[in-house]
């Protein structure tokens, strides 16, 4: 956008109360400027998926074909004509191919239920759009937003807005047969419906893990294919990897091997499909260590702001550091759930083995151990943070088979361990399992893999006195 297209107050105020009009040369300077911004600030780039849109993804499921992207800043501003990065709004073009005979509608609060309307876009966008120019600009944003009737034979194509997520995102495209058209088939000759038919709505989901990079993820360096060059991975079946996993180290180390947090949780699936899940589950992308986020993290450690794709600390397991960490901040920097992961030496009936750790933080403190000088707290009842990873996979319906095996720590509430920097936890020193599928799997479907029990997280940490919140049920309760 040129420079004449940002929207200032003085420049539209610099002749405001003089009697006269401005001078010749001021006049034909207006004239041109806003010449200029009427025919380039609103002129479309026609971006044609997927040759110019970068990073597309597709998925099909029967006759149904759904693709996916995000626009980057520099390419919504092209094609809008306006900052939308500036306002922290990203553009997700979507395009449906239905094929199918069945009108389909997009559930468009699934994809985040705090999207943007059309004209809510608009009007957050209004001070970078000249006044002139502001109804065809909303209009514009209007006619480019994606449709939510998907008709049968057609491509809808089109533009959701949503408020910005930082490094990438999870789109959970949702769409859901036509309810009218199919209790239309069901009625009776009386307009009741009939019993004989039960029907059932068809919703087919479509899962998205687009990353946004900004070159100091770490998931961008992530190369599986050459973890283990030249090596012929052993292919384990469920006794086996059984086993396996109880055989682990304990803990993942610092480089001398000194012992830290423990090895507590183990995701088989292909990085594709753990990156899909874990990112759809709520958990977020990592900035590497490196001087700028190690000066931003100090930063929001002194101010306690939120810096939602913190760096995690470097812990070591099979000779080198986490291949990439995950975490779900929160409003404080202080305060996040986060988790490891290693690509492990060997498979599982040919699917790849991330072995992790993961734990909560719940403050800061300041400790010479840290590059950045500063470390956070962990939550002692590790297990909980254990089990809130299993239950926001089970949530989203990613797990197939669950279970626990031995391997980890075994600590009490009165005998605690502790992690390199210190930190107290106790743990039953069970290892969570879980064996993740790419397509959405009902609870009631999902199967144990019947190893071991895991101890009840929070009644781990609770004394003799907490007894009295569990009682029996007496007649007349």
């Amino acid at each position: 956008m040129p420079a004449c297209c940002l929207h200032s107050p003085a420049a539209h105020s610099a002749g405001a109360g003089r009697p006269r009009g401005p001078g010749p040369f001021l006049a034909l300077w207006l004239l041109l400027a806003l010449g200029g911004c009427a025919t380039s600030t609103l002129e479309i780039e026609p971006l044609d998926a997927p040759s110019e849109l970068t990073g597309v993804q597709t998925k099909t499921v029967g006759d149904i074909s759904v693709a996916v992207a995000i626009l980057t800043d520099s390419q919504a501003r092209a094609h809008f004509g306006a900052d939308l990065g500036a306002k922290d709004i990203q553009a997700i073009w979507i395009s449906v191919r239905n094929a199918s005979d069945n009108n389909l509608w997009l559930l468009r609060n699934k994809i985040d239920q705090d999207f943007y309307s059309q004209d809510e876009a608009a009007l957050l966008l209004k001070k970078t759009v000249p006044d002139s120019q502001f109804e065809k600009f909303s209009q514009r944003l209007r006619d480019e937003s994606i449709r939510l009737k998907m008709l049968p034979g057609m491509i809808t194509e089109g533009y959701i807005y949503l408020p910005r997520a930082v490094g990438g995102r999870y789109v959970d495209i949702r769409l859901a047969q036509d309810s009218y058209e199919l209790d239309l088939r069901r009625t009776t000759g009386d307009g009741e419906l009939s019993s004989q038919e039960p029907g059932t709505y068809l919703e087919l989901r479509f899962g998205f893990a687009l990353p946004l990079p900004d070159g100091i993820f770490d998931y961008e360096r992530l190369d599986t294919e050459h973890t283990y060059p030249g090596m012929d991975l052993p292919n384990l079946d469920t006794e086996e990897l059984r086993a396996t996993l109880a055989d682990l180290p304990c803990c993942a180390s610092d480089t001398g091997g000194n012992h830290g947090d423990p090895l507590n949780v183990v995701i088989v699936g292909d990085s594709s499909d753990v990156l899909s899940s874990l990112s759809a589950s709520g958990w977020s992308f990592t900035h590497r260590i490196t001087i700028g986020s190690v000066r931003r993290l100090v930063g929001a450690t002194i101010s306690g702001d939120s810096y939602p794709v913190a760096p995690v600390s470097n812990l070591y397991l099979f000779g080198r550091k986490q291949d990439f960490a995950l975490q779900r901040a929160r409003d404080n920097i202080a305060q996040r759930n986060h988790m490891r992961l290693w690509l492990a030496p060997f498979r599982y009936l040919g699917q790849q083995v991330w072995v992790g750790q993961v734990s909560r933080d719940i403050g800061i403190k300041v400790t010479p151990k840290s590059p950045s000088l500063t470390t956070h707290i962990i939550d002692p009842e590790v297990d909980l943070t254990r089990e809130y990873l299993l239950h926001s996979l089970l949530a989203e319906g990613f797990v197939k088979r669950f279970g626990f095996v031995s391997g980890a720590p075994v600590a009490t509430r009165e005998q605690p361990r502790e992690n390199l920097t210190g930190d107290p936890y106790f743990s039953d020193g069970m290892r969570l399992v879980v064996i993740l599928s790419p397509d959405p799997v009902p609870y009631n479907k999902v199967r144990n893999l019947l190893w071991e029990r895991s101890a009840e997280p929070v009644k781990e940490g609770q004394s003799r006195a907490a007894s009295r919140n569990v009682r029996p049920i007496v007649s007349g309760q």
